[in-house]
This record gives C-alpha cells, structure tokens and sequence, in this order.
C-alpha cells in the first residue's frame, strides 16, 4: 500500500486506501449536484461504500504501477472530512514523462484559494518527486473558474480539442492546457 502525505498552510493532501471509502462517499454524495455538470455521469452505484473501495483499491494498484498520484485534500483544522482530490493520471514515462491533472472541491469550499494552494504542492510533487516534465490539463472552455486556476499556476493553451470527453453525458470540447518543467531541460 502506498500512503504519502503532504501539507500546504491551511491544508493535509493524503493518498487513501479503501478504509477511507467512508470518506470519500460522504464527499461525493454532498457533492453529488454541484460536480455533475464537471464530471462523467454517474450510476448508483458509484455512491456506496462498495463502489468506493473498489475505486480506492484500483487507484492503489495504478499508483503501485507509477501511473496514478492521487491525494484527497482536508482542512487541518478538520482533518476527515474530505473537501477535494488532485489526481496526475495517465503517467507516461521514457521520453513523454507526462500526465494528465484532474482535480475537484468541494462545492462549499469553492473561492477560498484552496485548490490553487493544493495544486501548487501536486505541482512540486509532479516535477520534483516523480520528476515529471509536463502537466496536461484538459478543461471545457466554460468553465470560466478552472481556466483561471490552471492560467494562475502558469498553465498555457496549446489548442482546442473537440468533442474530448464525455461530461455529464455529452460530448464536451476541451481546452488543452499545459505546465513544462522548465528546469528539466
């Protein structure tokens, strides 16, 4: 089991095994409504106890593999109650060394710097300990708060991809964005 865990000023980012799935499942079920235009669809079965062990379990297993970090994010002052996830996915090495970022918040917690000061420690994490050389994020051009959070970290745009993901049921475009790690070159 992999268990890594970091710290920003007013956050813990911390890998779960499947003995978090309590936690998970109450953040994805407060969370439910105000993710559902951001994310896949989900089946009922995605919110039990069961469904999240078993997605707990499969990111231990691709984390094991080096083709997943994935950290949930807690307020110190509360630290188990989940407000968030940044996942670095699809980790290709040889000459790639890349990833994708996907990451989500609570929607109570939303503008209050939270994600700008977690991602900044995934992003130090990305380029330093896994000694990756470019971030991928993919977001739909209207999301307007998402665009200015990767922009702020110093993401750049590299194109438009069409019809890119299935969100929420529909085939959404998505801006492709981009972090280098300068210092590797």
């Amino acid at each position: 089991m992999i268990r890594k865990q970091y710290a920003t000023p007013r956050l813990k980012l911390r890998t779960l095994d499947e003995r978090g799935a309590p936690q998970v499942l109450d953040y994805v079920t407060r969370n439910e409504s105000f993710l559902q235009p951001w994310e896949p669809s989900r089946t009922p079965d995605f919110f039990t106890l069961e469904r999240q062990r078993e997605l707990l379990r499969f990111d231990q297993s691709s984390m094991a593999l080096d083709q997943l970090f994935k950290v949930w994010l807690c307020k110190k002052e509360e630290p188990d109650r989940i407000i968030g996830s940044i996942a670095l996915s699809n980790i290709v090495r040889g000459v790639f060394q890349s990833c994708h970022l996907g990451y989500r918040l609570d929607g109570e917690e939303a503008n209050r710097g939270y994600m700008a000061e977690a991602l900044q420690a995934v992003v130090a994490v990305a380029f330093g300990e896994l000694k990756l050389h470019r971030i991928e994020a993919n977001i739909m051009p209207h999301n307007a708060a998402s665009l200015r959070l990767v922009e702020k970290l110093g993401f750049q745009p590299e194109g438009l991809a069409r019809k890119y993901l299935k969100i929420n049921g529909k085939w959404e475009d998505h801006l492709h964005m981009t972090l280098i790690n300068e210092a590797m070159e």
